[in-house]
């Protein structure tokens, strides 16, 4: 039942990402947005651990390639949606410290380690558009295109992994009860 339960809650959290990812405020002309998409595979990450935020992520990158992707081979939708997304369940691995700092009232360690998980899910996250941003949009690189898709792909990310954050952060220093595993009927 509560391997069930938490299937049912990757489904529902990763159409909850691809909602949020199509609420954008500011979007790149190649690709890249900044939005609430990565919030839901944190929450998966710090209530499941790793499992549930890389399935939590990967099936809203597979998601997003519905809803007007740029792909210009076969193989790059895999780096920039699939696997970066998946990439921000990593963040997963801080999951047992932030239930502890959660549920032990610690709101100040809660949100500094929110911060730092984020980051580490984000920044790999970053780094797969980089990936692809070097090998697959090299032709929209005006100059070097290592630089170019590092500063590129960080005018969308930063913001972006800001603003999940500081969501996260708020969201489990408001309502730790959020990161319990509760089975009803059980």
């Amino acid at each position: 039942m509560k391997r069930l339960q938490m299937l049912m809650e990757i489904a529902i959290f990763a159409s909850l990402g691809v909602v949020f990812d199509m609420i954008i405020p500011f979007k790149m002309p190649h690709g890249g947005s900044v939005s609430l998409a990565m919030l839901p595979i944190f929450v998966m990450a710090f209530r499941h651990g790793i499992p549930g935020g890389l399935l939590t992520g990967a099936l809203v990158g597979t998601l997003q390639l519905f809803f007007g992707p740029q792909i210009l081979t076969l193989v790059q939708p895999l780096l920039d949606y699939t696997l970066a997304f998946a990439l921000v369940g990593v963040s997963g691995i801080f999951a047992s410290v932030v239930r502890k700092a959660a549920f032990d009232g610690k709101r100040g360690k809660l949100i500094g380690i929110v911060m730092v998980a984020t980051f580490v899910g984000a920044g790999l996250r970053y780094l797969a558009h980089v990936v692809s941003g070097i090998v697959f949009f090299a032709e929209y690189a005006d100059g070097p295109v290592v630089p170019y898709s590092l500063v590129y792909n960080a005018t969308y990310m930063v913001p972006s992994y800001l603003l999940c954050g500081i969501v996260t952060a708020l969201l489990f220093a408001t309502a730790p009860r959020l990161l319990k595993y509760s089975m009803r009927g059980a």
